[in-house]
Formats: C-alpha cells, structure tokens, sequence
C-alpha cells in the first residue's frame, strides 16, 4: 500500500502552525511555563487544521530563499499580533501592581517560576483574576478566533502592511496606559488621601511615629478597599478581547 501526501497543502499546514505557534509563545497564560512547549506545538498543529480550508489560496515559493523568507515572515506576523495581544491584557496586572506601589505592598515581591519574572502581590493576583474571567466569559475563543481569522486576511504568501506600524504601538500603549489608569485610579485615590491625613496627623501630634503607623494602616485599609477594582474587571476584560480583535485585524490589513 502506496500513501501518497501532498506537498502544498502539507507545506501550507506547517507554515500556519509556525504563526499560531509563534503567537501562543508570547501570549500569556500559553506563554508561561504552565504550558509545556509540546502543548503549544500540539495546539498550534490544531488549530492550524481549523483553517486548512482557507489555506489553498495561498501562493507558496517552493524555492529555498522563498521558503526561508516565508517561514521567518510567518514567525514575526504571529510575535506581532501576539506582542500587541499580551500588551493588551498585561494592562489588568499593571493596574494591580499600581495598586501595590500606593499600598506598599511593592516591597513584597516574589519571583514567579511560571511567567520567569519579578511580580508584586496585587499584580499577580489581578493577572490571575483576568486570565479567570477570560477563560469564564468564553474571550480566549474570541481571540482565538481573530487570530485564525488573519488567514483569510493576510495569505501564507502575503507580507503585511508595515506603514501603519507606528499609530498600531501608539493605540496599543494607549490603551494600556488608559486601562491601567482606570483600574487603579479608585484604590490610588483613595490611598493618596490616606496619606495625606497621616501627614497632617503627624504634624498635629509630633510624638506618634508615622512608620509605626502608616503602614499598618495603608496594608489594612488596600485590603479592605481592593475590592474597589474587581467591578470593573468584566467590562475591562470584555473591552480589551474587542480591542484585541481590532488589533490583530488591522495588523493583518482588515
């Protein structure tokens, strides 16, 4: 028995996966070590028979400059659109480590093996509460499917627009900095006040020693107030999968 494979549409195949995988390598949490890589190899290899369909309108050079120029632009187009994904949802645990710097809890950082950097207490907790309501509401589908949806808009053969690279990373950073800003602002305000009646309290009564004092009651009332931003994480989360989804649409010409 003789078994015959096509070499274009199995060439296609592998050159998909490369920018699924490539996009599930920066996108947390199939970013961190929770994942294993064969995990992600798997996935990717999945998801690239998802749009095996679309793939048969793709011009593919059979030649060895062309092949290796394809596979690279492949790589990049998914770091891309899985850089602009990740900046994205990395605004929710930027809001929680904001939060840890007013609280004072920033001096309390830990290294973290899965993710192989420094977080903050806040910070880490907000990520893992974003990445909870992702997966809860159904999002990681959402983005999931825009990033499968970049097929039909930018072709295995194509090469993406890069003029309008610029206003993409000032959007993105943006939106991470307003989304952070937003998160944060009720907890950071009312911290701020809080120190300043500490202050004024320490000019009224000289004696009491403002350390003593202060951060007892900045990591008591953080506590007590940090539910403050957890409203607002639903519709945040909701927000930045649509954002997500623009982005990587308008990365792949949509």
């Amino acid at each position: 028995m003789t078994v015959t494979v096509a070499g274009q549409p199995l060439l296609a195949l592998l050159l998909a996966s490369l920018r699924i995988i490539a996009w599930l390598a920066v996108v947390p949490p199939f970013s961190t070590r929770a994942v294993p890589a064969m995990a992600k190899v798997v996935l990717g290899l999945g998801l690239s028979f998802a749009v095996a369909p679309t793939l048969g309108a793709s011009t593919i050079p059979v030649d060895t400059p062309g092949l290796i120029m394809v596979v690279v632009t492949q790589v990049l187009i998914g770091l891309a659109m899985g850089f602009l994904t990740s900046l994205l949802f990395a605004a929710v645990a930027a809001a929680g480590s904001v939060i840890d710097v007013f609280g004072g809890f920033a001096l309390a950082q830990g290294f973290d093996p899965l993710g192989m950097q420094m977080n903050t207490v806040f910070g880490k907790f907000h990520q893992m509460l974003a990445t909870m309501l992702l997966f809860a509401t159904g999002g990681h589908l959402l983005v999931l499917g825009g990033l499968l949806r970049s097929f039909e808009l930018l072709p295995l053969g194509d090469s993406p627009d890069v003029s309008g690279g610029n206003d993409l990373l000032v959007r993105a950073f943006t939106v991470f900095f307003v989304t952070t800003v937003q998160i944060a602002l009720p907890m950071v305000a009312v911290l701020f006040v809080v120190d300043l009646g500490l202050a004024l309290m320490t000019k009224v009564a000289p004696q009491l020693n403002a350390i003593n004092v202060m951060f007892p009651a900045k990591i008591g009332l953080t506590l007590l107030l940090l539910g403050l931003s957890f409203p607002v994480l639903p519709t945040v989360v909701r927000r930045l999968t649509e954002l997500s989804l623009q982005l990587m649409a308008t990365f792949a010409g949509g």
